[in-house]
């Protein structure tokens, strides 16, 4: 799995989520933008290099936003099929339907309460079962 997220206190409360539901995973955490676009770079030229099933991206990120990333992630040889929840903190209907233009699996908006931020992990889980999922809190 990949996290795309700069706020250090978002990455643990994801990981976190992961550790509720037990999900099998290793991680990977990226903080902006173009270090994601790199991560992806180098996946397409190193086949040793796995690509994530599972993108946890965030929407606003330094240096390159969610949705540059998304379509970048989108046109990569070897990771254009990865799953992808974008995450923000917004519930802009705006960048949800930017968001699934460009092929996002799933959104969740980033909720203040730490109960209410664990059901990230029902959203990773039903979308790695086969389902879509979207939270709205």
């Amino acid at each position: 799995m990949l996290i795309v997220e700069d706020n250090e206190a978002d990455v643990f409360l994801i990981r976190e989520a992961i550790m509720a539901k037990k999900l099998p995973m290793s991680l990977h955490v990226v903080r902006d933008g173009e270090q994601a676009m790199r991560y992806f770079d180098e996946a397409d030229g190193d086949v040793s290099m796995p690509c994530p099933s599972l993108v946890i991206l965030d929407i606003n990120l330094p240096r390159k936003q969610g949705s540059e990333v998304l379509k970048h992630m989108r046109q990569s040889r070897r990771c254009a099929n990865a799953l992808v929840i974008a995450v923000s903190t917004s519930d802009s209907g705006r960048d949800r339907e930017q968001m699934t233009e460009l092929g996002v699996n799933g959104y969740f908006r980033k909720p203040s309460e730490y109960a209410a931020f664990m059901k990230l992990g029902d959203v990773m889980q039903a979308l790695l079962a086969g389902g879509t999922s979207e939270n709205r809190e």
